[in-house]
């Protein structure tokens, strides 16, 4: 059973940084570790709906991110750890939010379809971001 695990949230104010984690555990059905084709960041704001934040794919590490935090926000990987980073940088009020990591199994798919909740398999109980003006 896989289990994801985000932490580094917090209370900072407009500007500020944070760095969030996503650890990963367990092992997947195959009975491979958690190296998903793409772990996911994402994020849902007090009365809307769940939204992409970004995204890196497991073996190579290309990343792709939501306009709206593009040039803010980066995605690493720590592949030992099996364990996503999300540097958020230059925050702002309408980055707070619950933030999740979710892992995808699926293969093959564009960065567009991945942008979609339902592609991901695997998710963590989130970790809250509150940004203050």
């Amino acid at each position: 059973q896989v289990q994801l695990v985000e932490s580094g949230g917090g209370l900072v104010q407009a500007g500020g940084s944070l760095r969030l984690s996503c650890a990963a555990s367990g092992r997947l059905s195959s009975g491979l570790p958690p190296g998903f084709i793409v772990t996911g960041w994402f994020r849902q704001a007090p009365g809307k709906e769940r939204e992409f934040v970004g995204g890196i794919t497991w073996y190579i590490g290309n990343t792709y991110y939501a306009d709206s935090v593009k040039g803010r926000f980066t995605i690493s990987k720590d592949s030992a750890k099996n364990a996503v980073y999300l540097q958020m940088n230059s925050l702002k009020p309408e980055d707070t939010a619950l933030y999740y990591c979710a892992g995808s199994t699926e293969t093959g798919l564009s960065w567009s379809a991945l942008t979609g909740e339902s592609r991901y398999g695997y998710w963590g109980q989130g970790t809250q971001v509150t940004v203050s003006s």
